[in-house]
């Protein structure tokens, strides 16, 4: 329990009291009364936690079809377009498409927050379709908040090992 003592300060108006604050050292407590304190996530550690969870929260609400809780994923910046667009006929949540699998497959630092990259499998009548995406997360205020999706696919050509020739599907 830290102690609060009053010191007297000089100022041009004359003295006034300001409360300061004594601990750390015994002084004014039982150091065995302060709470412990669990060290912090690393910030880059943090940022995937939360992109991730607010990913995954949007791809749930996608399957189930529950456009509420797709909206409360995304900054409030988007929320106008979301509720334009959503269940229109190329939206997330439109009545003739169906998700039957979605998952993260990469997160990484981008230049306007996490970029988390997903596969979505979409099914529309019979045919079924795998469909890569990018959804960018980042903080709004003190919360985290999905600012953008665009199509996926990598920014950079990978690498081909040596001697290998890559098939026109890939």
């Amino acid at each position: 329990m830290r102690s609060t003592h009053r010191r007297l300060a000089a100022t041009a108006a004359g003295l006034v009291l300001v409360p300061v604050v004594l601990g750390g050292c015994g002084i004014g407590g039982d150091a065995e009364e302060e709470p412990a304190t669990k060290p912090a996530r690393a910030p880059a550690e943090e940022a995937a936690a939360r992109s991730r969870e607010r990913v995954q929260a949007y791809l749930d609400a996608m399957t189930a079809k529950d456009v509420a809780a797709g909206r409360s994923q995304l900054c409030a910046l988007l929320h106008d377009s979301f509720d334009l667009g959503a269940t229109g006929p190329n939206g997330d949540f439109a009545d003739h498409f169906q998700v039957p699998e979605a998952a993260i497959t990469d997160i990484r630092s981008g230049p306007s927050g996490q970029e988390v990259s997903v596969s979505v499998s979409v099914t529309s009548g019979k045919r079924t379709v795998a469909r890569p995406l990018v959804f960018t997360v980042t903080r709004d205020g003190g919360d985290w908040c999905i600012a953008a999706e665009a199509p996926g696919g990598t920014s950079v050509a990978s690498p081909t090992p040596k001697g290998i020739v890559p098939s026109p599907e890939s």
